[in-house]
Parts: structure tokens; C-alpha cells; sequence
């Protein structure tokens, strides 16, 4: 019988260089898509997918994170004494219960696999997510919760995917499948940032993962990969190549890129437009604004 996925590891030790000179002072990961910070999207879809524990990998000057967590009693009491009920509500959905969030410090910057490798006395011999906020999604059932279900048919080792161009396939991890059935494929190999001429296919894996607690063992024996850094990627890939069950699969939503400049500018357009509190004045101003460019040409 397999078990539940009920342990998620968020890797939050980056420096956020992408960001500065706000990253200088705060956690990218604090950083607000219209009103709510992007670590609270990535908890919000754990937990709707069933996540219980929540193990975050983190680095110095992250105190800010941790600190979004605790309980804020004063501002709780000054919501209820103004009678502020559906604010109290939002700030109440962003508590954790005493013992169900874990940090643990990665003193060193040696890539992905290495923050996920961190954790892995917490996961000891568990299935285990694994997160990153930088990429949010927009769907109607959460994306962990799609790759959740899939994991209750098929279990082994399950990576978000989806279609990118050709010429991007050097920014990510690549599939290398072998059956394709549509919402998934099974997997026989993978390639971290490969040269578009060379790549296994345009099918790029997103921050999005259940694995199996042989991750972890991989992980044990991994060198330094791409970038110099120990890729989670190659640990993979090393569960396919063994023989392991590894899937790619193809989620039903959007993924907006939080950890680009751009990528962060389209989803607070995206989830701004999707607020019925703020869709009809965006939308006038962007009519505006295109109305005035085209004028202009």
C-alpha cells in the first residue's frame, strides 16, 4: 500500500539577486503577487493537496520568512476591535500549528539537490513534495493536487511538465520520455539544461515534485552537475536510468515564472485580472495604456 504525501520540502535558501535591490532587505519568497506573498500561494497549494508537514530550506537573512508565519496577536486584536471579520479571516489562514513547520539552514549555496538533500532526516523513508514558490500556477484544482492523485495510481517518482519552444530548452530540466500517454510519460532519462540541438525533447520539468525517499540515497552520491551545482535533475534521472518509476506530468493550469522580472510582471497582471475587486479597473487601464501606444505609432 502506498503512503501518503504528507511532507513537503520548500527550498527558500536563494539570495534572490534577480530582485535587488528589494531582495537586499527581504526574502524573495515575501515578495506580494497582488496581495498575498508568493511562499503563501505554494502553502496554500499544499495544503489543499494534503501536505501536513512543511520543511523549509532556508539560509541567512531569511528571519522574515519565518517570521510570516507566527501568530500576530496585536494586529489580531486591533481586526477585531474595528470589526474588520473578512480581514481577520485572510490573516488567520496564514498561521501554522505549532510543530507542523520545520527550518532547516543550507550553509552552503550547492544547488537544488542539495537544499532538498538537506531535509532528508525529516523525510527519512516517506514519499515526499517538493515546491518551489518561484513558480506559481493558476488552475482550478492545485497542481500538487493533480500530481497527488496521479501518485495514488501510479506512485514511483512525478515531475510537473510542460511544452516549452525548442530554443528554451537550455533554462530547464528536460524529459527524456519513453511511453507517452498523454497526461503523462513515463521517463527513461533526463538532461539539466541541455543545447536545443541536442535535447531529448521539449517537454521541460517546472518547480513541482513527488519523490520517493530513493531520491534521498541518489542525492547521497551525487557530484556537482550544470552550473556546478548538485542538481536534483541528475538524481532523478539516475532513479530512470536504474530502472525506477519516474513520470512526467502534463498539469491543466498556468505557470507564471515569479522568479523573473517578467515572469513576475504577468502574474500580478494574470492574478490581478482574475480578482473581481480589481479585474474592471485593471482592465480599463491596460485599455488605456494600449490605446495611448497605439496612438503613438
Amino acid at each position: 500500500m502506498k503512503k501518503k504525501v504528507s511532507k513537503a520540502i520548500f527550498p527558500v535558501a536563494g539570495l534572490g539577486t534577480r530582485f535587488l535591490p528589494a531582495t537586499k532587505s527581504i526574502p524573495k519568497e515575501i515578495l506580494t503577487l497582488v496581495d498575498r506573498p508568493l511562499i503563501q500561494y505554494a502553502i496554500d497549494e499544499a495544503r489543499e493537496a494534503g501536505i501536513k508537514e512543511f520543511i523549509f530550506v532556508t539560509a541567512k537573512g531569511k528571519n522574515a520568512l519565518e517570521d510570516y508565519f507566527d501568530a500576530a496577536p496585536e494586529l489580531e486584536k486591533a481586526l477585531r476591535k474595528k470589526k474588520k471579520t473578512d480581514l481577520l479571516r485572510e490573516l488567520k489562514a496564514t498561521d501554522m500549528d505549532s510543530g507542523a513547520i520545520a527550518y532547516i539552514r543550507q550553509r552552503e549555496a550547492l544547488g537544488l539537490g542539495h537544499a532538498v538533500w538537506c531535509a532528508r532526516r525529516l523525510i527519512g523513508n516517506e514519499p515526499f513534495a517538493v515546491i518551489l514558490p518561484d513558480d506559481v500556477i493558476a488552475s482550478e484544482k492545485p497542481c500538487l493536487q493533480q500530481m497527488a492523485e496521479q501518485y495514488a495510481e501510479t506512485g514511483g517518482n512525478i515531475v510537473a511538465a510542460m511544452e516549452v519552444r525548442q530554443d528554451e530548452t537550455s533554462l530547464y530540466g528536460i524529459l527524456n520520455p519513453k511511453e507517452d500517454f498523454q497526461q503523462f510519460v513515463t521517463v527513461k532519462d533526463m538532461a539539466e539544461k541541455p543545447d536545443p540541438a541536442t535535447a531529448p525533447s521539449n517537454l521541460a520539468v517546472i518547480g513541482r515534485y513527488i519523490l520517493e525517499p530513493q531520491i534521498m540515497q541518489n542525492l547521497n552520491k551525487m557530484k556537482k552537475g550544470s552550473g556546478g551545482e548538485i542538481q536534483l535533475t541528475d538524481a532523478i534521472a539516475q532513479e530512470a536510468r536504474n530502472g525506477g518509476q519516474v513520470y512526467g506530468y502534463r498539469f491543466k493550469g498556468k505557470r507564471y515564472d515569479c522568479g523573473s522580472k517578467s515572469g513576475y510582471l504577468r502574474a500580478t497582471l494574470a492574478f490581478g485580472l482574475m480578482r473581481d475587486d480589481l479585474k474592471d479597473d485593471l482592465m480599463e487601464y491596460l485599455t488605456e495604456i494600449m490605446g495611448v501606444r497605439q496612438a503613438a505609432e
